[in-house]
């Protein structure tokens, strides 16, 4: 089985890593050739290179860059795919005028609504990363026969070793060693909701005055966030870290993690929490609640819930471990049995 796969890498996310761990895990098959076209330079092609996946780095400066387009036409006429799995909107646009006789399977990552003139229609299979991606599909028109629930997946040993080295994140932020910290990693983006987040830790001041919040990404809304922030008198318990490399280490070192989402696909970054054993506290947006139990969420934009939950957990801590069904396995032969039901 010849597999093409096709991401623009334009960022390195959530959504990218699960390309690299889907590539690396198809590796192992003995009947799967594949092949993976990316953006030169880009953190996906150099990852994916390392651990031993075939990439063909192109350039891509823009979404729909004719350069990529061209470049992946040539390599699927010289590859012969028998599926084309584009990774992201723009991956699938490029990949669908480009695809010449192979199977189309997209990957939908997102719980937005789609267009009535969409390229995700176009798709022979999409592979929803949870059942309210599905649900947002099937309200939009896509037929559920058409369209494979398969959930992110992580490695848990990786993310522990990638968690090994220390951080330090309260010396640098020059907090005691005993500073309760609740920590949020997500890009600063209108559907993360970190304003939720910054409305809770206001709440939470009353309760617990020695807690702080740490947020780690980057994105159009950190001057937003700065404002409010300064605004409700928090700059002295709520730090923008900007993006950290080192994601699992702060995880790690954060006594509850913290997701504010009002949308949200999945939430893999969850599960990297629940491998580090942190408890998690949530909104229920969409996805979340198939990770996380009832009692660790709080409705969207409840941002008092939110803050008595965290201020719950850090007395009394419940783990919740990760199911099986989210590991980086799992989630390959999830994807591989997307593509036989083609073949």
């Amino acid at each position: 089985m010849r597999v093409l796969h096709v991401d623009s890498g334009r960022e390195w996310r959530g959504g990218q890593n699960q390309v690299r761990l889907l590539c690396r895990e198809l590796a192992r098959e003995p009947d799967v050739e594949q092949l993976l076209v990316t953006k030169r330079g880009s953190e996906l092609a150099l990852r994916a290179a390392r651990d031993g996946t075939r990439v063909a780095a192109v350039p891509w400066a823009i979404g729909l860059d004719p350069r990529a387009w061209w470049r992946l036409k040539r390599t699927t006429a010289s590859f012969k795919p028998q599926i084309i799995h584009p990774h992201d909107s723009h991956a699938l646009t490029l990949a669908f005028v480009a695809r010449g006789a192979g199977a189309l399977v997209a990957t939908r990552r997102v719980d937005f609504h789609i267009g009535r003139v969409s390229g995700w229609r176009a798709a022979d299979r999409i592979i929803a990363i949870s059942e309210a991606v599905k649900a947002v599909l099937v309200a939009d028109g896509v037929p559920g026969t058409e369209i494979s629930v398969v959930p992110s997946g992580i490695d848990p040993a990786e993310v522990r070793g990638a968690a090994a080295t220390p951080l330090d994140i309260r010396r640098r932020l020059g907090l005691r060693p005993d500073t309760p910290l609740a920590v949020n990693v997500a890009a600063l983006v209108d559907h993360k909701d970190q304003r939720t987040l910054v409305q809770a830790a206001r709440h939470a001041r009353a309760q617990r005055p020695d807690l702080h919040w740490a947020v780690a990404g980057e994105g159009e809304l950190r001057g937003s966030l700065e404002a409010e922030i300064a605004r409700l008198e928090l700059r002295d318990r709520v730090h923008l870290l900007g993006y950290v490399d080192a994601a699992d280490a702060l995880i790690r070192e954060a006594d509850v993690f913290v997701m504010s989402s009002k949308e949200e696909g999945l939430g893999s970054v969850i599960l990297n929490a629940l491998a580090l054993e942190k408890p998690v506290v949530a909104t229920a947006g969409g996805g979340i609640p198939e990770i996380l139990p009832a009692e660790a969420l709080v409705p969207v934009g409840d941002a008092e819930g939110l803050a008595r939950k965290v201020v719950a957990a850090l007395d009394h801590p419940s783990l919740v471990p990760l199911p099986a069904r989210f590991t980086a396995h799992a989630m390959a032969q999830g994807v591989l049995a997307a593509y036989r039901s083609l073949l």
